[in-house]
């Protein structure tokens, strides 16, 4: 009797494949076998590149003469320490009541090249083949690969990529790596004050090495720029909101050489001066020029790709991107979330069609069951496809991460960044059922009849509010977030300028009432004209 091979990555996802198909399985070494199937892995990779000494013996010295190495044949090998389960694998693959091998390693670049080096070393011939791509290895997704798998020849052009990028790899790092060693590993071994010294070149990693190394130097060699701004205390009902100047058209400091950009000034002097200035005459006092109110919506953002995520991940928990994949890697191999090694940001009409499944899973979840409940007693879930959050053009291989709601059992094995990693991944999906937050913003232009200059002088300042919390109350509870926007955004700019007044509760509220009374031409009272200093920050690391 015939029997079909399942081929995966690893012994676990073998095993989830088995359970899935429901077959009864007895154990061998490397494999395991019921009466209508056989279930195998490979450990990761099992073949590779062949080293150039392998082409050539004189390759084994490294020397300008045998550069450039560029094989017209390449050639690959078993790896030693994994030699045995090549053994096994390929003997499996070559059996004789073996009629159909579904190919089952991880849905990717990667494993589709991890296989067709074990299947071209193996001397595979006659087989039918076929490929299971899954975004998930839930129960139901599995069966859905299955039933849905394509014969392997439809994957040709992936495995060509994934053949060709392994080979720019090789002859980068071989030549380059031999070259610049030959050329500067001397003069590096003796700046280091070592024997030798190899120096490494690498498609990825020679390019982000040039980064960081360019954006230290910027650093190194940054001089910091002390700058002095002008701020007006302007009187408001009870209360006050602040003013900064700035040099605009009409002001008598428009385009001189003594200012630091167009809101400070480089010397302390002549702030000093223009201080003095702007205090005379008496009583101080300030007229609104202008009044702009609008409302602001701020959208919940697209969903995770693995580089959305690890920079998260970076920010939040410390954890390097390496460090971010595997996590992703691990809570994916229990069936929490979806493959992780995807760079699309949104989800695919068919997978938005029955999001109720994920959403209903997670209901399970503590900390998600209160919004689970709610996106779906109010059905927010209906109407997905025709938002932004869904785009089949935008995907590639795989949809955004995303938690499959299925799993729960896992969690509590998991240590408790991995949990972290897991939470953040249910926050952001969870928040695209929300509406999209709304601030009302007030932006005031006001105006100073400086009498020693005979100009008038202006101060801007804005307001910001949230009015409706939208997605927020998700992030809130997910991300941890004090309700600081409008705070986190002003301390972002490079020369220390802010909003003039914004905030969340009560006092917020209590103010921009206070704040919408203001009309054009009212004349207000001036508190106080004050030196704010700063200085110039170098770029970040």
């Amino acid at each position: 009797m015939s029997k079909y091979l399942y081929i995966a990555e690893k012994p676990s996802v073998a095993a989830e494949f088995a359970k899935a198909l429901k077959r009864s399985t007895k154990r061998y070494d490397g494999y395991v076998e019921s009466e209508e199937a056989v279930f195998t892995w490979c450990v990761g990779h099992l073949v590779t590149m062949s080293y150039p000494d392998r082409y050539d013996e004189r390759m084994k010295r490294w020397s300008l003469e045998t550069l450039p190495f560029i094989p017209e044949q390449f050639l690959y090998e078993v790896i030693p320490s994994v030699s045995k389960q090549f053994k096994i694998v390929k003997t499996l693959l070559n059996r004789k009541d073996i009629s159909r091998i579904y190919v089952c390693t991880d849905s990717g670049r990667e494993g589709e090249y991890i296989y067709r080096l074990v299947e071209q070393m193996a001397g595979v011939s006659g087989k039918e083949r076929r490929r299971v791509w899954i975004d998930s290895q839930t129960e139901e997704e599995i069966l859905r690969g299955i039933e849905t798998a394509k014969d392997l020849s439809e994957y040709d052009n992936l495995g060509a990529s994934a053949y060709l990028r392994a080979k720019e790899d090789y002859l980068m790092g071989i030549n380059f790596s031999r070259l610049l060693t030959l050329k500067y590993g001397n003069t590096l071994a003796n700046y280091l004050r070592k024997d030798r010294t190899v120096i490494s070149v690498g498609r990825v990693m020679t390019c982000v090495l040039g980064m960081v190394v360019r954006r230290e130097r910027e650093i190194r060699e940054f001089v910091k720029t002390p700058f002095y701004r002008i701020v007006s205390t302007i009187c408001l009902g009870g209360g006050t909101f602040e003013g900064e100047w700035r040099a605009v058209e009409g002001s008598s400091y428009y385009g001189q050489p003594i200012l630091f950009k167009d809101n400070g000034f480089l010397k302390k002097e002549d702030a000093e001066k223009f201080v003095e200035l702007l205090k005379m005459p008496e009583p101080m006092e300030i007229t609104v020029d202008q009044v702009e109110r609008r409302q602001e919506k701020k959208n919940p953002p697209l969903l995770y790709n693995l580089a959305e995520l690890q920079n998260d991940c970076s920010r939040m928990f410390k954890i390097s991107p390496d460090e971010t994949l595997r996590i992703v890697q691990e809570l994916y191999e229990k069936k929490l979330v979806t493959y992780p090694r995807t760079d699309a940001r949104v989800l695919s009409t068919a997978v938005a069609k029955v999001i109720d499944k994920n959403i209903r899973g997670l209901g399970k979840y503590e900390p998600a069951a209160v919004f689970a409940e709610e996106i779906l007693r109010e059905k927010r879930f209906v109407g997905l496809a025709k938002t932004r959050y869904v785009n089949d053009k935008a995907i590639t291989d795989h949809y955004a991460i995303i938690p499959t709601g299925q799993g729960m059992a896992a969690l509590s094995g998991l240590s408790q960044t991995s949990r972290k990693v897991y939470h953040v991944i249910v926050g952001r999906f969870l928040s695209i059922f929300y509406p999209a937050a709304v601030y009302k913003k007030i932006s005031v232009a006001t105006k100073r009849k400086v009498q020693a200059l005979s100009k008038e002088e202006s101060f801007f300042s804005s307001f910001k509010v949230l009015v409706e919390e939208g997605y927020l109350k998700v992030a809130d509870r997910f991300y941890g977030r004090k309700k600081q926007e409008g705070k986190e955004e002003s301390a972002k700019a490079e020369d220390g300028s802010v909003d003039g007044q914004g905030g969340y509760g009560p006092e917020g509220e209590t103010f921009m009432r206070q704040a919408s009374t203001l009309k054009k031409g009212m004349v207000l009272p001036v508190e106080t004209f004050a030196i704010r200093e700063g200085e110039t920050s170098p770029p970040k690391r």
